[in-house]
């Protein structure tokens, strides 16, 4: 069982339900990461503390547990440490020689050790991926969505396209961002989704 500190910052302990397996989270910033990730690589499997790594400091034995192993879709792996970056700057003397013997480790492994804070997980992409990642399983109107895969070229902004669909404004808008959400329709996500939003067949 994953160990559940007693205090840690905006400490939010749950799970998170993947396509491919339940991950445990324990902070806002962990759960907003595999959020992203799991929008980034619907096949991605993600593994909480996947592995504890000792290593000698000034003469002294310490271990080290990294938050996440990232396996992705098309190859490669993450060994993943999520740190405030306030909390990065005020033990960064100790958390450095921890962060040095996992890159070590992720190397020996065939891996990468990745440290991301919230200034590479929160922004335009994350609120995108919470607002589309709940749509990617919904039902969708086959011959609608054809008729809007028509259309994308001659309409290149989020609004025009809505537009030009023969149903109720809230039926284009659905099947819209349901195809925003499968990936057949691309988008910056970026930037914030609005009507002038350009939107291509990726």
């Amino acid at each position: 069982m994953r160990r559940i500190p007693l205090s840690r910052r905006s400490h939010v302990t749950g799970f998170q339900a993947l396509t491919t397996a339940m991950t445990e989270h324990e902070s806002a910033l962990e759960r907003d990461f595999v959020t992203l990730v799991s929008f980034a690589d619907a096949g991605v499997v993600v593994t909480a503390q996947p592995t504890t790594i000792w290593f000698e400091d000034e003469g002294r034995r310490r271990r080290y547990t990294p938050d996440f192993r990232v396996d992705w879709t098309e190859g490669g792996t993450d060994i993943v440490e999520i740190k405030y970056r306030a909390d990065l700057r005020a033990n960064w003397t100790h958390l450095r020689p921890a962060f040095e013997a996992a890159r070590r480790w992720s190397v020996a492994n065939g891996a990468r050790f990745r440290i991301r804070t919230e200034r590479g997980i929160r922004g335009c992409r994350l609120d995108a991926a919470k607002r589309l990642l709940p749509l990617r399983n919904k039902p969708i109107d086959m011959m609608l969505a054809e008729e809007v895969m028509a259309h994308v070229r001659d309409a290149p902004s989020f609004g025009e396209l809505v537009g030009k669909l023969p149903v109720p404004r809230e039926a284009a808008l659905g099947i819209v961002w349901r195809l925003i959400a499968r990936g057949k329709l691309a988008v910056d996500l970026d930037t914030p989704i609005t009507p002038s939003t350009r939107v291509t067949a990726p």
